[in-house]
């Protein structure tokens, strides 16, 4: 080709934004769904926590008159939201950030807006995986969930995956990925125990209710149930989970490290 050929020839856009993002996210989603173990623990292991826990006696709840099953399911899809949204993404991105992949990333017209936005998006369609599972085995179960609340869920899951994912990159940004692994794997388990998740925040102990119910984790679970069980959205819930949502997006903008 010649000089003069070489000029005229149309010189390759980046693709915009918006499709740089869009193609994160289906790369997220993808990877987290041809993870077996992944999948195990963002699908598996919340529909079995939910037949055990409706089907065996051995814990003894108050549903407040509802059944076990219309107070139990919106506690477990609060719990894959997490495993989904911080557990997952946490360690991915901690294990990727040692091996170099991040820095790569870092060179790209991504930047940490895109990823971020990217990781949320992929998030929010492993999830949508996840409420087909789970919705299904509950209504296997007898749930019966607010016709009218299942639209004012969203807002939950939502915020709730905003909020979880900014922390995932928090903690995956800053610290050593062995030390992600322990503290995602720890922090869930503390969380799904008594940070409001499965049983309401009000109903844990004393010191651990008036924490847990100004947590990502207990508000997320107050908007679920609201919705599912009344079909009705709790505002201070909401607000808490954006109040999260707002500053874990700051501070990941802020302090993420790329390598």
């Amino acid at each position: 080709m010649t000089a003069a050929a070489e000029r005229a020839a149309p010189v390759p856009r980046p693709a915009p934004a918006r499709r740089r993002v869009l193609a994160q996210a289906a790369f997220e989603a993808r990877m987290i769904l041809r993870n077996g173990e992944q999948v195990l623990v963002t699908a598996i292991v919340p529909v079995l926590a939910l037949v055990g826990l409706v089907q065996g006696t051995f814990v003894e709840l108050d549903t407040a008159g509802a059944s076990r099953i219309d107070f139990l399911a919106p506690g477990i899809l609060a719990l894959a939201v997490m495993t989904a949204s911080f557990t997952s993404q946490a360690i991915a991105t901690a294990f990727d950030r040692r091996n170099g992949v991040l820095r790569l990333m870092a060179t790209t017209p991504l930047g940490r807006g895109g990823l971020l936005a990217g990781k949320v998006l992929g998030v929010l369609a492993v999830e949508a995986v996840q409420v087909v599972v789970i919705g299904a085995a509950a209504l296997a179960l007898g749930w019966r969930p607010d016709p009218g609340g299942l639209v004012l869920a969203l807002v939950g899951v939502v915020l709730g995956t905003g909020a979880f994912t900014g922390l995932a990159l928090l903690v995956a940004g800053t610290l050593r990925a062995e030390a992600v692994l322990a503290l995602a794997n720890l922090l869930l388990l503390v969380l799904a125990l008594g940070g409001g998740v499965i049983v309401p925040a009000d109903r844990l102990p004393g010191p651990v209710a008036a924490v847990a119910t100004w947590l990502p984790s207990g508000a997320l679970g107050d908007v679920l149930r609201a919705t599912l069980v009344d079909g009705t959205l709790p505002v201070v819930p909401v607000l808490v989970l954006a109040g999260w949502t707002l500053v874990l997006g700051a501070l990941t903008a802020r302090l993420f490290r790329w390598h």
